[in-house]
């Protein structure tokens, strides 16, 4: 465990308040879900709750599903990090952080789909790790309740490449199948 050198007091409702800087590093914004664990040292350890990480085994397989039958690489993702990946890329992608666009994509509740000859490939991964060496994608948002919660997508590396309908239905009907599973 990474020592942060901050302390901080507990009130008498039993709060306590996480500091602005781990939670910026962390991801964490108002009405994030917690989980709270305890080990055999005593330790109380606070975890960001991921809903679509609770299904992370049916995302594998919805990955490994639209890879094989697609062809492209192809990802689940939930609001922060790439969760479930399937294809040559996986070992780039699976468990790296989403870039600030991305998670925007999200917010705005719309699907995206480009090329490299359109010029509209959004980043994928956080600033420090995404080298968009995609050449074409297809992101659609996966919304619960109303809310995004994450996002279906396929990434190729194939020069020329390009998504059409046939790729946008699939990712939508996996990201609603998804959505519907978790307001379940």
């Amino acid at each position: 465990m990474k020592a942060t050198g901050i302390v901080r007091r507990i009130d008498e409702l039993g709060r306590v308040v996480i500091p602005k800087e781990i939670r910026r590093t962390l991801r964490i914004r108002e009405g994030d879900p917690l989980e709270i664990f305890t080990d055999r040292e005593g330790e109380v350890i606070l975890k960001k709750y991921s809903p679509v990480g609770e299904m992370g085994e049916i995302a594998r397989q919805f990955a490994e599903s639209l890879n094989r039958i697609i062809g492209h690489t192809a990802c689940v993702t939930d609001r922060d990090t790439i969760i479930a990946c399937a294809g040559a890329a996986k070992k780039d992608f699976l468990e790296k952080a989403l870039h600030p666009q991305m998670e925007a994509l999200m917010n705005e509740r719309r699907s995206h789909q480009a090329d490299t000859r359109e010029g509209k490939l959004l980043p994928v991964l956080s600033e420090d790790e995404d080298g968009m060496e995609y050449t074409a994608q297809t992101v659609v948002p996966i919304i619960c309740e109303g809310e995004p919660i994450g996002v279906v997508m396929l990434l190729s590396r194939e020069l020329g490449a390009q998504m059409g309908d046939l790729e946008a239905k699939v990712c939508k009907t996996v990201a609603n199948f998804i959505g519907k599973q978790m307001e379940q």
